[in-house]
């Protein structure tokens, strides 16, 4: 049903009343709300995110998924079927088929690279949701979904979520925004053009590095970098491989410390995948949340040491060995291949020895710095291909 404004039970705080979406020329909203009652910051992350999954698939020709939270990409994915080890770290290693539905395996990847920072997320998905790809919607922690079409089966299984309350948006996928757009900041209207640029392999053509591969492979998880960095709050920088944004870092004043960020989480991802980490023996009844929670703690030695006496009884059937840091060091030793974005140029080369830690041999980022020489030639000592795209991509 067709609408022209839909009331919204608060803004981003719950002070924060009166609040409403609209089109500002009168006319309807390209949406349809087809369960739950989302609020602003559910419309803040599902009209940034289907803009992400719908560029992905218009650069590189497969079904893309989103997992958003507070405005931000956790990560974005391309439909490639993931490596058995994946499936498992992504706990979908009992879903038949899965190879076969390339929305699914990039619903998979997207909800599964992060799975700290994507409970209660929102999902953007760029084709019609079918009942696969609803059924590992629906096993998940989640706020809501937005895409262009659901099948009859996969949109009674998803209004069956919360309790018939999960959020359900049906976006019109010829909807084609304004040129021109407007925000206001303290009463004050700010006007500019959209970005409206589309990102493809064509930029990242200007290699300015000793080293010139760029295999084709490497040009498809720059792409996907990129344009995460699109709709990633500034600065930020993502690190991806095999299809998959594998570590997000936004919204940080210092790119080091987004390069920080982000390395960190491509860490944890790849760390996710080792046997150790696999074959942790978890009591049965243990949620999966709970289980992510623990994992992380596991490898990140967090606020509890979970393998302890007296604590590794919450969590397993049996006490694990712990992960030492050498292992840890060794496993991440043998990454090689990522990909690496960066929304701005990189001041300083210290983001170039941190994205080589953490597997880089691929990076893209606009250039015009004045230490792009050092830069370069950091990249130059490490072996890593560089592209400059000329394109900045902050995003606010």
């Amino acid at each position: 049903m067709k609408m022209k404004e839909f009331e919204l039970k608060y803004g981003c705080n719950p002070n924060q009343k009166p609040a409403k979406i609209f089109m500002h020329d009168g006319s309807d909203l390209p949406i349809e709300i087809l369960s739950g009652r989302p609020g602003f910051i559910n419309f803040l992350d599902a009209f940034n995110s289907w803009q992400l999954v719908k560029e992905l698939k218009e650069a590189l020709g497969l079904p893309a998924a989103a997992s958003f939270k507070h405005v931000s990409p956790t990560s974005a994915a391309v439909g490639t079927p993931l490596p058995e080890k994946l499936k498992k770290a992504c706990f979908v290693d009992d879903i038949e088929g899965l190879d076969e539905n390339p929305l699914a395996c990039a619903y998979a990847r997207a909800r599964g690279t992060d799975r700290m920072c994507s409970y209660g997320d929102w999902v953007a998905l760029s084709d019609v949701c079918d009942k696969m790809t609803a059924e590992l919607i629906f096993r998940e922690v989640s706020d809501g979904v937005i895409a262009p079409g659901y099948t009859e089966e996969a949109l009674e299984i998803l209004k069956g979520k919360r309790k018939g309350n999960y959020n359900v948006v049906k976006i019109d996928p010829n909807y084609v925004p304004d040129a021109i757009e407007h925000k206001q900041v303290y009463g004050i209207t700010f006007e500019q053009g959209r970005n409206a640029v589309a990102i493809d392999a064509k930029m990242l053509e200007n290699v300015v590095t000793e080293k010139k591969d760029l295999p084709e492979s490497a040009k498809r998880d720059l792409v996907v970098a990129l344009i995460t960095l699109k709709y990633t709050q500034s600065n930020s920088v993502c690190y991806a491989v095999d299809g998959q944004a594998i570590g997000v870092g936004a919204g940080q004043q210092s790119r080091i410390h987004c390069t920080r960020l982000a390395g960190g989480k491509a860490d944890t991802w790849h760390l996710r995948q080792a046997d150790k980490v696999l074959n942790l023996p978890f009591k049965p009844e243990l949620s999966r949340p709970e289980r992510d929670n623990v994992i992380d703690g596991y490898i990140n030695k967090n606020e509890e040491d979970v393998c302890a006496e007296g604590v590794w009884q919450k969590y397993f059937t049996v006490r694990p060995e712990p992960f030492t840091s050498e292992e840890m060091k060794a496993y991440l030793a043998t990454i090689r291949g990522v990909a690496l974005g960066s929304d701005a140029f990189f001041p300083f080369d210290d983001n170039i020895q941190r994205a080589y830690a953490s597997g880089a041999d691929y990076i893209a980022e606009p250039g015009g710095s004045i230490r792009d020489d050092i830069v370069i030639s950091r990249c130059n000592e490490l072996g890593i291909s560089m592209a400059f795209t000329g394109l900045r991509l902050f995003h606010h």
